[in-house]
């Protein structure tokens, strides 16, 4: 096979691994949403809105979601000291199936002066897909632990979902629905987005290299 023609099946072959990807890839919208929490705390009801930030990360059989809080919600008559206050989370799964997440970080790096809002650390837990659909995360209730105290702070406003996305689950046999997970899903953000188109494009160039050789072949046949 000439030089000219084993680069224009590689040219051929890279323009068709391209389309492929942008046809595989998941859909997937995030957006940040304003949350406003009513808070029960131990010296009487509070208010705040926090913007609520939900990624997820394709992981085995599931997705670990990330639930991110650009303000704080709560706060303290004392200061808290380091290591004092453990928060956790629901993440409302909704659309092609119902389901509540459990997430939770780890306890505050730094110590929380009084009066001050608690900035919350990321949150995370991990969501199995049982069922194949378009699926929503939406936050829930935030826990707030500290001191031997708790705090619970329930949405208020019915926040719209913070994240939608297609997947594939893995129901139980007899269901109707294909077992396995093989979605690569791209996060939010224009970075990560290119991190998992990447990886769509690889396995897709895999063929694209094996329709290669089939030319390659082809032509050393066509030549003998």
């Amino acid at each position: 096979m000439s030089d000219r023609k084993r680069s224009t099946a590689l040219a051929l072959a890279s323009a068709l691994a391209a389309a492929a990807v942008l046809l595989a890839a998941p859909a997937a919208h995030a957006d940040v949403v304003d949350v406003a929490y009513d808070c029960k705390t131990p010296i009487g009801d509070k208010s705040a809105v926090s913007p609520i930030d939900i990624k997820a990360v394709k992981e085995g059989d599931g997705y670990k979601l990330t639930m991110s809080f650009q303000k704080g919600v709560s706060s303290s008559p004392v200061e808290l000291g380091k290591g004092a206050m453990s928060p956790s989370a629901v993440i409302l799964v909704g659309g092609a199936e119902k389901a509540s997440v459990p997430v939770s970080g780890p306890p505050n790096p730094e110590a929380v002066p009084a009066n001050t809002p608690i900035k919350i650390t990321d949150l995370s837990g991990t969501y199995t897909p049982k069922k194949s659909g378009k699926v929503t995360f939406t936050a829930g209730v935030l826990t707030i632990k500290a001191l031997g105290t708790t705090t619970t702070c329930t949405p208020g406003n019915s926040p719209k979902p913070s994240l939608e996305l297609d997947v594939t689950g893995s129901a139980p046999s007899g269901s109707g629905d294909s077992a396995g997970t093989e979605d690569t899903l791209p996060q939010t953000g224009p970075t990560d987005s290119a991190l998992a188109l990447g990886t769509l494009g690889g396995t897709v160039l895999l063929s694209g290299a094996a329709g290669v050789l089939w030319l390659t072949r082809r032509g050393q046949r066509a030549r003998s």
